[in-house]
Formats: C-alpha cells, structure tokens, sequence
C-alpha cells in the first residue's frame, strides 16, 4: 500500500436542536479524523445511533438537510471535496467513490430493470454507448457472481433475493470501477452463507483492483474477516484505531473492551452474554466530557468534564481514553 488515498480531518456535521427549532446546533460527527491508503479496508466500528453512517454521508455531501458539515476536511489524493462546486462533487459521488448503501431493498427502483439501473450509471459518468453500457453490466453481474446473469439484467427487483439484490448494488457501485468504495452495513439482513459470499466478495476486490473500503458494521467478526485497520466510534467521535489484530487482539479503550466482551462468541454454553450497561444517549444529551462516561466502569473525576483527546500509544494506535494517558495514575491518587 502506497500513500493515504483519503485523509479526513476534524469532520464535524452538525444538525439543529432546541427549542426554538435550530436554537443550536448538535454534531452528531464530532472531529472525526481518519486515513484510508490505497488498496486498504478500514473498518468503522459502533454500536447504532454513533454516527457511523452519518459519517460516511457527510464523506459524500450527502447529509440531508437541516444537517450540514460545519467544519473539517476530506482530502481525495489530496484533492479538498468539502470545497468543490456541486457539478464537480457530482462526478466524484459514483465515479472516483461509490457507496453501498444499508438496504438493498430499499435501494433500488422497484419500476425498473436492475440491469437498466446499472447501466445509468455507467451512462452518467462515462461516453458508452448503450450496447457497450449493457455489456458492462452483464460483465460485472458474473464478476458478483448473480446466477444467470444475462436472465437477470431485465429483473426487476421484487423478482431477486436479499443477496441477489445486494450483489446488484455491488455491481453498481463497482460500475464506474471507483477509487473508494463505502460498505454501510453490507451483510444487514442476509443469511450466513450469504455473508460469507459478500465477503469474500469485497476481499477480492480490494485484492484485484486495488479499491479501497470503508467498511462501516457493528459486527466485529466481519471486522476480523476483512479490515487491516480498525476506528472504534462512539456518539460521534472516533476513541480508538488502530491495526485490526492490536485492536481486536489487545482493546485499549474501555468501549472496545465492551464491544469485544459482548460477542456471543465469547460466551459459553449457557453462560448470559456480557453486556455494555445503558445505551449511546441521543446527540443533544451527549454528557460534557467523556461521551462514554456514563457507561464505563474505569471512569474518575476528569472523564465528567474534559473531552480526551486522541493520543498516540505505540504500535500505530491511537486511544481517546483519560484511564491510558500518562498522568491518569497521578490524577487518580
């Protein structure tokens, strides 16, 4: 892997709350600051309601209003996204970075050919003919491995399964062979056998073409499966990342010792699965120092009311965490 193909930094995305309507404004991205090189999958991990596909959206200009990016970067090859008139930020969104949307179902037009779908978007960004377009598409439909492929090009959605469906957004999303592809939740709602498919599916792309993933899930067995690196995020902020096996094998953060204690896998016949207390409050409750104080079982007086920041601790990793910085043992005692 050569250079960071994306760099974002301080990405903060705001919405409106309080009474009066929009009286201020809540992020529920908050700082946010990643990398992603060329040919690597970063995985975005967090339970719901933290912020990772809001993330994700904003990456694309897509939050739908009244939110809106407040302040931060998003650099692609070094080229500022946040700043680009909407006619030039239009041929980056499907082109150079494409998404996989979290519901397949709801994703595609019900009225039309999934196979015509793929096709105007190869059509949009590029000087195809049409024969050339459907071509392409019947290309990609066996590269996803869809059964029949040429049969399924004048399907309509409701006549394809979960997985057949989601392998249609995967062509789609790969028709314009994109620098970055965002997985938001690829394997929601699809049996095991299938997951593993898609899986192997997206570990062959970032192998043989070099694309890039941002792999947003709260499963961490397809974080093992896939990433080489790992953000954990919580009520909007990023408090751990790192390489997938030091975070998966060796949890700094006190929230991602939670996540990983909370696997079923970990559990024993019999045995009541572990859980994190509470859940991730809503963004205008978000407490004013550390967000995960009022859930974690090591926090102390600092983590009430100053915000951690994130600190390198060796080995690539980066924590959020008032426990893992020097001076937590003095400010303890």
């Amino acid at each position: 892997m050569s250079g960071p193909l994306l760099v974002v930094e301080g990405l903060t995305t705001c919405f409106p709350a309080g009474k009066p309507a929009g009286k201020r404004r809540v992020p529920v991205v908050d700082a946010v600051s990643f990398e992603i090189a060329e040919g690597e999958v970063l995985a975005l991990v967090g339970e719901s309601g933290c912020g990772k596909s809001q993330t994700a959206l904003s990456l694309l200009r897509l939050v739908s209003k009244p939110g809106a990016i407040d302040a931060g970067s998003v650099r692609l090859r070094g080229r500022e996204l946040l700043s680009l008139p909407i006619p030039a930020m239009r041929k980056v969104r499907g082109h150079e970075i494409s998404m996989i949307f979290q519901e397949p179902m709801t994703s595609l037009n019900p009225v039309v050919p999934v196979g015509k779908q793929v096709m105007e978007a190869i059509l949009l960004h590029e000087r195809l003919t049409r024969a050339a377009a459907r071509e392409r598409t019947l290309g990609l439909f066996q590269r996803v491995g869809i059964p029949d492929a040429e049969g399924r090009l004048d399907a309509y959605p409701h006549q394809l399964s979960g997985g057949l469906k989601q392998r249609v957004m995967i062509a789609m999303a790969l028709s314009t062979r994109p620098k970055l592809l965002i997985a938001d939740e690829p394997t929601t709602a699809l049996d095991v056998t299938i997951q593993a498919q898609i899986l192997e599916l997206l570990r062959e792309l970032a192998r043989d073409f070099g694309t890039s993933v941002l792999l947003i899930t709260h499963d961490l067995g397809i974080v093992n499966e896939l990433s080489q690196r790992v953000a954990v995020m919580y009520a909007g902020r990023i408090v751990e990342q790192g390489p997938r096996a030091l975070i998966l094998g060796s949890p700094s953060h006190p929230y991602t010792r939670g996540l990983l204690a909370s696997m079923p896998s970990r559990a024993l016949p019999g045995q009541r699965l572990t859980e994190i207390p509470g859940v991730v409050p809503q963004p205008a409750q978000w407490p004013l120092g550390c967000r995960f104080s009022t859930r974690c079982p090591e926090r102390f007086d600092p983590c009430l009311s100053d915000v951690p920041a994130l600190v390198e601790l060796g080995g690539a990793r980066r924590v959020a965490c008032h426990a893992r910085t020097p001076r937590a043992p003095e400010v303890r005692s």
